[in-house]
């Protein structure tokens, strides 16, 4: 076989793990394309506050801050009313509400009015999130689940490959279409989600059938409290992997300043540049990241990809071209991808099916604390001592954050051989114990092809 039929065979075969995942998998990944491609005002929110709106590079670090906070009470009310009234209805309208509120912004200019609008548009997003996640783990198995979430997550990056390099035209030429086209994106993917999604939350039978199965993703017979307690690892995992966050923030503050400092006006420009090629490495990556670490733990995979943003976000200081600009993009983006291909499917493969919206609105605020919290404390390091001493903190951070993980996964492989030995000892012990510690056990009602 010539080396190029080679070439062509080994990406068809790493392609085919997309192949045969549930029909409103790929109706969602559509939708994810859709809104990726309308992300207009979020990657220039920093440079809209602190251009167009006059903010201090602190100021607009206290609002990043405070958006963040607004996302909170949003998606704990969205986890309880996904697992209440289920998840299609609540990601519907909850959607719709966040493309609604951008409206208003585009006739609104410079006007105070608009900050706080978009604080209204992150709650709503709020809402979603949870109900969105929810209904992908109620879709799939621990077998494909890595598969399906990392085509979501190709998804996104498909349309927010062209998102930033528009969006970059806007804020400069039109920028009231940064909120309208954004709104637009989002009303074409909720009805992708209206026609082909089903309502995929699991029936009173199904939750029941699972408790005697048992395993990890049983459904649990108490609250959110003694769910969460009784899976100690996934809340340390949450806990610890929220420094990934506080470092990963960056791309959005940080960065876009450090070019607004090396090149001026054009430092739009090149931040764009920088956020497409995030982007695209994501759309030609993710998939061959995929297929070499499908198999692999995942706790050791994120571990891996916090070393990676502790090289890419440390090097940021030592650049002064493009170039290296570019080059950092490159490695922290690999971190990027390769976290986000394990470490949904870590905690999908952890929480009971009872649980699915609650678990997806409490975790990722815990994990997301680092990143909420990351803006303001960035910026009063850039008031008081510059961009340059930012890059080595945060390269610190990550490395740390990353060994820790890595520690967590050798506690929790030992826990596990444990598990196996007291089950080999009391053979009807078996079904209960292995699951709990392994993290493997039923989906839900992802039989509906």
């Amino acid at each position: 076989m010539s080396l190029p039929r080679k070439a062509r065979s080994r990406t068809l075969a790493m392609f085919a793990m997309y192949r045969g995942l549930p029909a409103p998998i790929y109706a969602l990944f559509l939708a994810t394309v859709v809104n990726g491609v309308g992300i207009f005002v979020f990657p220039f929110l920093t440079l809209f506050l602190t251009e167009r709106l006059g903010w201090s590079a602190a100021r607009a670090g206290g609002f990043m801050f405070l958006s963040s906070l607004a996302y909170v009470p949003g998606t704990f009310i969205g986890g309880r009313l996904a697992d209440r009234l289920g998840r299609r209805k609540v990601m519907l309208g909850a959607q719709l509400l966040a493309g609604l509120v951008f409206l208003p912004c585009g006739f609104l200019g410079a006007s105070p009015a608009v900050p706080w609008l978009v604080l209204a548009h992150l709650f709503f997003d709020g809402v979603t999130d949870p109900a969105r996640t929810a209904m992908q783990t109620d879709l799939t198995r621990p077998e494909n689940r890595q598969a399906a979430f990392s085509l979501n997550y190709l998804g996104h990056n498909l349309g927010f490959a062209c998102g930033p390099l528009i969006a970059g035209f806007l804020f400069r030429s039109a920028s009231a279409w940064l909120f309208w086209g954004n709104a637009l994106a989002i009303g074409a993917a909720v009805a992708i989600v209206a026609a082909f999604v089903p309502e995929t939350k699991p029936s009173a039978a199904e939750l029941e059938a699972s408790r005697g199965a048992g395993g990890a993703e049983a459904a649990h017979e108490g609250g959110l409290l003694s769910a969460l307690a009784a899976r100690p690892f996934l809340v340390a995992f949450a806990l610890i992997t929220t420094f990934y966050g506080f470092v990963y923030a960056q791309h959005r503050f940080a960065l876009p300043l450090q070019t607004r400092e090396l090149f001026g006006d054009s430092g739009a420009t090149l931040f764009g540049g920088l956020m497409t090629l995030n982007a695209v490495l994501v759309i030609l990556l993710a998939t061959p990241v995929v297929a070499l670490t499908r198999n692999k733990p995942p706790v050791f995979v994120v571990a891996a990809a916090g070393f990676l943003f502790a090289a890419g976000f440390g090097m940021i200081g030592l650049a002064r071209t493009p170039f290296l600009l570019y080059l950092s993009t490159f490695v922290w983006t690999l971190g990027e991808i390769v976290n986000a291909t394990s470490d949904g499917a870590y905690v999908a493969n952890h929480t009971p099916m009872s649980h699915r919206g609650r678990f997806q609105s409490v975790l990722p605020v815990i994990a997301g604390a680092g990143f909420a919290c990351s803006s303001p404390v960035v910026g009063r390091i850039v008031e008081g001592s510059g961009l340059a001493s930012v890059w080595p903190l945060l390269g610190l951070v990550a490395a740390l954050a990353a060994a820790g993980v890595a520690a967590l996964g050798l506690v929790e492989a030992a826990a596990a051989r444990r598990a196996r030995a007291a089950a080999a000892a009391a053979p009807g012990r078996e079904a209960a114990a292995e699951p709990l510690a392994a993290g493997a056990g039923p989906g839900g009602p992802e039989a509906r092809q």
